[in-house]
C-alpha cells in the first residue's frame, strides 16, 4: 500500500530531466535567423564585390568595343557593293557567348535569336542548317533544343577583353573546316546602353557569293584572293561581335549584382527584424515568468 502510494506520488511530480523551457522554440528560430542573417550578409558583400569589378570591366570593354566597331564597318562597306543576289538556303550561324554566368539573360537571348532564326517563314532556310557556338553557356541550352545542328564549338575565349587573334583563330578553324554552307549568320549581342541591349544578326557574305557578286566580277582577280577576302572579313566581323558582346556581358553583370544587392539588403532588413521581434517575444516571456513566479511568494 505504501509502495503504491510513492510509486502515485513520483509519477504526479514533474520531471526535470529532459524537460525544454517554455521559449525553446523561440530560441532555435532566433539561432536560424541569426545563421541565416550572416550568410545573407556575406552575399550582399560578394555581390558589391562583383559589382565593383564589373563596373571596371565594363569601362575597359566599351574602349575596346568602339575601336572594334571599326572593323564591322569596314566589313559593311565591302558587303554593300557586293551584295549576294542568291540567298542562302543553307546558313552558318556564329552563335557569340560566354564561358561565365551571373549576368542575365545575356546567354539565352542569342539562344532564342538562333532559334528563331532558323524557324523562320519569312527567310526560309533549311532546317538542319549547321550552327557554331562561342562560349559553354549557349552551347548548353541550344544542344537540347537543336542538338543535331551543332557542329562546332569554342571556349576561353572571352575571358578577358577579346583580341583580332582570337576573332582570327576562330575564323581559321571555321574556314577548314568540313562544314557546308551558303552564307554565314553572327548571332550577338548588340550594345545599346549601360543598362540596355538586344540580340541582333549580321550576315557575313562567303566566298562563292563573292565571287557571283556583280561588283567582284567586273575585275580580274585570282581565286586566292577572294578567298582571303572571304577569310579576313569574317574575321573582321566576328571580332566586332565579340568585343559588343562583351561590353553587353560587363554590364548585365553588373546591373545583375545590383539588383542581387538590392535583394541581398532587402532581405537584410526583414531578417533583422523578424530576428528583433522574436528577442523581443522571448525577453517578454522571460520577464512574464519572473514577475507571475514573484507575485506567487
Amino acid at each position: 500500500m505504501l509502495a503504491r502510494r510513492s510509486l502515485a506520488r513520483i509519477a504526479t511530480q514533474p520531471s526535470s530531466l529532459g524537460a525544454a523551457p517554455k521559449n525553446a522554440r523561440n530560441m532555435a528560430t532566433l539561432r536560424e535567423i541569426e545563421l541565416r542573417l550572416k550568410s545573407v550578409k556575406n552575399i550582399e558583400k560578394i555581390t558589391k564585390s562583383m559589382k565593383m569589378i564589373a563596373s571596371t570591366k565594363l569601362a575597359k570593354a566599351q574602349r575596346a568595343m568602339q575601336s572594334g566597331k571599326q572593323y564591322g564597318l569596314a566589313n559593311s562597306e565591302i558587303f554593300q557593293h557586293a551584295p549576294s543576289e542568291n540567298p542562302a538556303k543553307r546558313k552558318l550561324f556564329i552563335v557569340v557567348s560566354s564561358d561565365k554566368g551571373l549576368c542575365g539573360g545575356i546567354h539565352s537571348s542569342v539562344s532564342k535569336a538562333t532559334r528563331r532564326a532558323i524557324a523562320s517563314t519569312e527567310k526560309p532556310i533549311e532546317a538542319d542548317s549547321p550552327i557554331m557556338v562561342i562560349g559553354d553557356k549557349s552551347k548548353m541550352q541550344l544542344s537540347r533544343v537543336l542538338g543535331k545542328n551543332l557542329a562546332m564549338s569554342f571556349n576561353q575565349i572571352g575571358r578577358d577583353i577579346p583580341t583580332f587573334a582570337d576573332a582570327a583563330g576562330v575564323a581559321d578553324l571555321i574556314v577548314k573546316s568540313d562544314v557546308k554552307y551558303d552564307g554565314i549568320s553572327i548571332v550577338y549581342n548588340k550594345f545599346i546602353s549601360a543598362v540596355s541591349y538586344e540580340p541582333d544578326i549580321v550576315e557575313v557574305v562567303g566566298e562563292n557569293a563573292l565571287k557571283e557578286s556583280a561588283g567582284f566580277r567586273a575585275y580580274e582577280m585570282e581565286d586566292d584572293v577572294t578567298k582571303d577576302l572571304a577569310e579576313f572579313s569574317l574575321a573582321n566581323a566576328i571580332y566586332a561581335a565579340l568585343v559588343e558582346a562583351h561590353a553587353c556581358e560587363q554590364s548585365a553583370r553588373r546591373n545583375a549584382m545590383d539588383n542581387a544587392s538590392k535583394n541581398a539588403k532587402d532581405m537584410i532588413d526583414r531578417l533583422t527584424m523578424q530576428y528583433n521581434r522574436g528577442r523581443q517575444a522571448a525577453i517578454t516571456n522571460e520577464l512574464v515568468d519572473i514577475i507571475t513566479g514573484a507575485s506567487a511568494l
